[in-house]
């Protein structure tokens, strides 16, 4: 089998970073009107511990307890130029539903002709034997809206219908700045694109710095699928984008409110206890050889991310 080389990163001729599009875009669906019906033990989803996209993914299905309906391999942190390579570690481990040795024989068994990376998370049908979906942004919203009957009592509605607007577009902000604010810091490739790309950033953490000074959560009073979005950026945002991806104006710490937040979400079930900072930091320092040729992984920083977060009496 021949294997595509997983570049980290695609520039425009500006020496903008510019991410690939996800092409397997089905969905799944309660009623099977998409043709991949909401069942138990029908779908596995592959992960990584140190991807942020991925990280959203395994947040949502842990609070929803979806553990037992959705199967999931994760993958080990290091990737080479044949990608995502399924091996036993701390953490991470061989694939237990198709035996796959790297996670690109799912990709070219749905396509054969499939030339994109291939990437986390993705969702795998044991049914019709294919991916059904690489798309993250869509992977989360199915779970919390499709999957409903299989939901653990007293699941928390993290997509509620009446703040899905409020929730969309403040999403959408995050992710332009933030979740993918920081990759194109990170791989820019000139200085202008870079800096456009840090100003980007930093404004759009001073607005949610002013944001969360008002309220608890990113909208409404309660928890959503918009605070499950920026959770994974900011517990990678010291240990890795301050230094690796040169976000150097501030760190998360000198973010009183955007801090205090971080470790309210921290001490809660399924997030603080699904951040592995040891994948999170091979990965990214051991894996991008152009950005960090000795593949040295920093020890630091240290950051009491379980100190008290104060967070309790927000309106």
């Amino acid at each position: 089998m021949t294997v595509t080389a997983q570049l980290p990163a695609e520039t425009s001729a500006d020496g903008a970073f510019v991410r690939q599009a996800y092409t397997i875009r089905d969905r799944i669906s309660a009623d099977g009107s998409t043709g991949f019906r909401a069942e138990p033990g029908r779908y596995h989803l592959y992960v990584s511990l140190a991807c942020p996209w991925a990280h959203r993914t395994i947040i949502v299905r842990r609070l929803l307890g979806l553990e037992d309906t959705i199967s999931l391999s994760v993958v080990d942190p290091i990737r080479d130029e044949r990608g995502w390579a399924f091996r036993d570690g701390d953490g991470h481990s061989r694939d237990s539903v198709n035996g796959f040795a790297f996670l690109s024989e799912a990709y070219l068994i749905t396509d054969p002709h499939y030339t994109g990376r291939y990437t986390v998370p993705c969702v795998w049908d044991r049914v019709r034997g294919r991916l059904v979906t690489n798309n993250f942004p869509d992977i989360t919203i199915d779970l919390e809206t499709q999957f409903g009957a299989f939901q653990r009592a007293g699941a928390p509605e993290l997509y509620p219908a009446p703040l899905r607007a409020e929730i969309d577009a403040v999403s959408a902000l995050i992710y332009d700045d933030v979740n993918n604010g920081v990759y194109k810091a990170g791989f820019a490739t000139s200085q202008a694109a870079y800096e456009r790309a840090v100003d980007a950033l930093f404004a759009r953490l001073d607005w949610l710095e002013e944001r969360l000074a008002r309220q608890r959560f990113l909208v409404g009073d309660q928890l959503t699928e918009a605070d499950i979005r920026l959770f994974p950026t900011l517990v990678r945002f010291d240990a890795v984008y301050y230094g690796h991806f040169k976000c150097n104006l501030r760190r998360l710490v000198d973010y009183p409110n955007l801090w205090g937040y971080a470790r309210d979400l921290y001490a809660r079930p399924g997030f603080g206890d699904t951040v592995n900072f040891d994948h999170i930091k091979r990965h990214y320092y051991m894996t991008h050889e152009k950005l960090n040729p000795s593949r040295i992984v920093p020890k630091g920083p240290l950051a009491d991310w379980d100190a008290p977060h104060g967070r309790d009496t927000q309106a």
